[in-house]
Order: C-alpha cells, then sequence, then structure tokens
C-alpha cells in the first residue's frame, strides 16, 4: 500500500500492489487498474497454495508527479530451480557439519530470481518499463521481503530490504556475510546511469559490473526477513525503523537515527585486498546468531514432558562474536506470552511510525502488525500495536490496539500497514486467508479514532 499524486492530477491516492502482480488505486470512489504484470510474475502457490513469492515491492520516484518513474520488486516468470537444498534445514550443534553449509552450484541450484526494475509512467497514462536494476538469485521460495521498496527522504535514494534467502535458520550465513546481497538492507542510487541495459543475474555483490556496484551502498546487514522500512523526522534527522520476522521465539522491531553505509564497491575491494573494515557506525541486526535480544536458538520438547520444551543456543559462537557490535532492538514481542496483557505473535508483517493528530494517544508512535494472534479462539486474527521509542534510548514495552471491527466468521489475517505521503493517515490489509491461490480475499481499512 503505497500512496503517491498522479501527474496532471490533485489528489493524493492509495494504491495497492497485490503480490500475484496487479497493483490498483482509488480514484473518484472506484477501484482502477494502473498496471497488470502477472504474465511477469513467477506462478505462485504451488504446492499447497502458501507462498512468499511474487509482487513484494512498490515505490514512487519522490519526483514522480513531475519524471513519472516508480519501482517495482517482484519474482521473475519461469525462473523456478530445484533449490539450495535437497531437504528441509535443522542446525545441530552436535554436528558441526550443519553449522557450516555452503551455498554450492549456484548457476544451477537456486529457487527463483527477483528483479528490482525502473518503469516510467508515460504521457498517453500507459506505464512501460525503462530499465533493470537488479537480478537476484534467491536460494529458496521463503524470506523475499514485504514492502520491499521505500524511498528514503533522507538521502533520496531507493531502499531495497532482502530477507535472508529463506529455508530457516539461515542455512548458509548470508546474511552476515558482507559480499552476499541476501540479508541486506541496501540503497540504490536511481539518478546514477549504469550504462547497462539489463543487469547480470547475480547472488553477490562481488558478481556485479563496476558500473552497478557505484549505485549501491548498504545500510544495514543481519536480516532476516522484514517488512520494508518507515522514516519519523525527528528534529534534524530521521529515526528509521525496521522490523525483523522471528524463527521460533521472538518478533523484534529496531530504531536508529545514525548509520554508517558501507559503498559496495569498497567492500568488493576489501575482499580483494583482504583487508580490515572499519564498521563503525554500520547497523547489524545480529541475525543468525541472535534472534532479536536473544541467542538464536532451536527449540525440542521436553522428554519427560512435552508441556514444557529445550532450547539450545543453535550457534554459540557467533552469538558471542556478535554480542557487542549487533543492534539491540527496540521491542520484542513473543511467540509464547504468559503475560495475561500481551499477545502470542506468529510473524511481523508490518511497521508504520505515524506522525497524525487525529489518534492523539498514537501520535508519535510506530504501529506493527502480526499476522495472527497465537492461541486465538474462533476464526484465525491478526493483531495490531504501538510502541514508542523512549528518551533514555532503552528497550521500549508495547502495547495492543484494539480495534472494533467485528470480522464475524471470517478470517483476518494482517498482512501489511501502509501509510499517506505525510504519515498522519493508516492503512491496515488484511486477508482471509492465508493462501495466495485463495483469490480476492483481501481488504483495505483505514485505522481511524
Amino acid at each position: 500500500m503505497k500512496t503517491t499524486i498522479l501527474p496532471g492530477d490533485s489528489v493524493e491516492r492509495l494504491f495497492i500492489a497485490t503480490q500475484v502482480g496487479e497493483i490498483f488505486y482509488i480514484g473518484n470512489g472506484e477501484v482502477r487498474t494502473f498496471l497488470d504484470i502477472r504474465p511477469r510474475v513467477l506462478k505462485l502457490g504451488e504446492p499447497g497454495g502458501y507462498d512468499e513469492r511474487g509482487l513484494l515491492g512498490l515505490a514512487f520516484h519522490p519526483n514522480f508527479y513531475h519524471n513519472g518513474l516508480f519501482y517495482l520488486y517482484y519474482s521473475v516468470a519461469g525462473s523456478g530451480g530445484p533449490g539450495a537444498l535437497s531437504k528441509p534445514f535443522n542446525p545441530n550443534p552436535c554436528d558441526p557439519k550443519t553449522l557450516n553449509l555452503k551455498w554450492i552450484n549456484r548457476e544451477t541450484q537456486y529457487e527463483h530470481i527477483n528483479t528490482v526494475e525502473e518503469w516510467v509512467l508515460q504521457s498517453n497514462g500507459q506505464p512501460q518499463k525503462r530499465r533493470t536494476l537488479l537480478n537476484i538469485k534467491r536460494p529458496f521460495m521463503n524470506h523475499n521481503g514485504l514492502n520491499t521498496l521505500n524511498f528514503s527522504p533522507e538521502t533520496g535514494k531507493l531502499i531495497l530490504t532482502t530477507g535472508d534467502g529463506g529455508s530457516g535458520y539461515d542455512p548458509f550465513n548470508l546474511s552476515q556475510d558482507n559480499l552476499e546481497i541476501a540479508g541486506k538492507i541496501i540503497e540504490i542510487d536511481v539518478g546514477k546511469d549504469t550504462f547497462i541495459n539489463d543487469s547480470p543475474i547475480v547472488t553477490r555483490f562481488n558478481e556485479l559490473p563496476t558500473s552497478i556496484q557505484e549505485t549501491l551502498t548498504v545500510m544495514a546487514k543481519g536480516v532476516r526477513n522484514i517488512a520494508g522500512i518507515s522514516y519519523q523526522r525527528f528534529y534534524n534527522q530521521y529515526i528509521k525503523y525496521i522490523g525483523n520476522v522471528g524463527q521460533d521465539l521472538v518478533e523484534s522491531l529496531f530504531a536508529f537515527g545514525y548509520y554508517k553505509p558501507l559503498p559496495v564497491s569498497q567492500l568488493v575491494q576489501s575482499s580483494i585486498n583482504n583487508s580490515e573494515l572499519d564498521l563503525e557506525g554500520f547497523i547489524n541486526f545480529g541475525w543468525r546468531g541472535w534472534e532479536g535480544a536473544f541467542p538464536t536458538s532451536t527449540i525440542r520438547p521436553c522428554t519427560e514432558n512435552s508441556d514444557i520444551e529445550e532450547k539450545t543456543i543453535a550457534y554459540y559462537n557467533e552469538s558471542v562474536t556478535l554480542s557487542a557490535s549487533r543492534l539491540q532492538p527496540l521491542t520484542s514481542y513473543f511467540h509464547k506470552d504468559p503475560r495475561p496483557d500481551k499477545f502470542s505473535g506468529t510473524a511481523l508483517t508490518g511497521v508504520q511510525a505515524y506522525l497524525g493528530n487525529d489518534i492523539p494517544s498514537l501520535t508519535g508512535s510506530v504501529l506493527f502488525t502480526d499476522m495472527l494472534r497465537k492461541g486465538s479462539q474462533g476464526q484465525p486474527k491478526g493483531v495490531l500495536a504501538y510502541t514508542k521509542v523512549r528518551p533514555d534510548g532503552k528497550q521500549s514495552d508495547f502495547s495492543e490496539i484494539q480495534t472494533e471491527y467485528d470480522f464475524g466468521s471470517q478470517s483476518a489475517y494482517y498482512v501489511g500497514l501502509g501509510t499517506n505521503l505525510n504519515q498522519t493517515k493508516m492503512y491496515l490489509g488484511v486477508y482471509g486467508s492465508m493462501k495466495v491461490t485463495d483469490l480476492n480475499m483481501g481488504t483495505i481499512f483505514e485505522i481511524v479514532p
């Protein structure tokens, strides 16, 4: 869900990008089609109907009203492959081989290809593709991100958020490898011309031509899977909010102001010269060694009592190595929470700062959504909640936002948050199924007092 003003228009419109490849907008009281790229998007939902691929990113250039430029991130039709592993992955601290897997045979052992493209809305009102910015091979179906493209009001650059490549527990530790594209937040300078018609299909930054490397900087690493990035202006700087989806224990929200991005060309040269990088000020969320505020753990039921669980640190050495350099979460919420005033979540699906005054108790807060409340009675339903940055910089608590809408007997998975240009309105995306093959079950709500 994104808003912009169309060229020649005077009203801000809400745009909705669907996973299967359609983009609609609301204009003059009706839903209109802006673009349909379904033939370009990989066929979704086989087998079983659940899928994390598809059209996952839409961003309008800050100067869209004048230049008509917008950007898409999606999984490419016909790009399906066998995947990087033949069976599910689970790290076993008693078997070191499982902790040091390598992604080999990348030419053939990948699951699909994602692409970042620049499009233009022509003067005749028809969108047309202009160029490809990145083509990225992905090892697994999942962890492609959600709401993956956003423009930074701070730098004017296009922000791409990539998940760790998928499976579970980041089998190849791609998120901590500086040369891997997976598991990073990447800034793209779309104002630079690479003089290349189509980007090569790659997995690592050092596989890119120099002219493309020079358009990219890495903003952060240690990402598992995130639902975009949200900005909140605070005096002369911006607070950046990120939500990192957890593995088995916890969902985590991060906030930071200052950061030092690393140019990709510098990362590549450091690798070639085998020289140390100055990582002071570089943002690292800690995955795969850390799941939010906790060392990443595997979980299994206790043999004597299946109601309780044994938690074993999966990557102890990595947890220790990252303990001082990782960013602490702003707040965390848990997959199991015994506190009566808290909820147990499943997966974080949206993060947005709210700067409006219509709901005074939420002004200056960051709102977030979880797809599904665990342990709830009746039909599945998601959760809407909020937190705030504390003046002392310590971790914040969170609170649920109670809504009065009655979904009745319908399932209501909370799949995303959106906002208008000045962040004074909040939009909630709700879907009636977890299967992408169950079509036309979505509703967009505005959150009102």
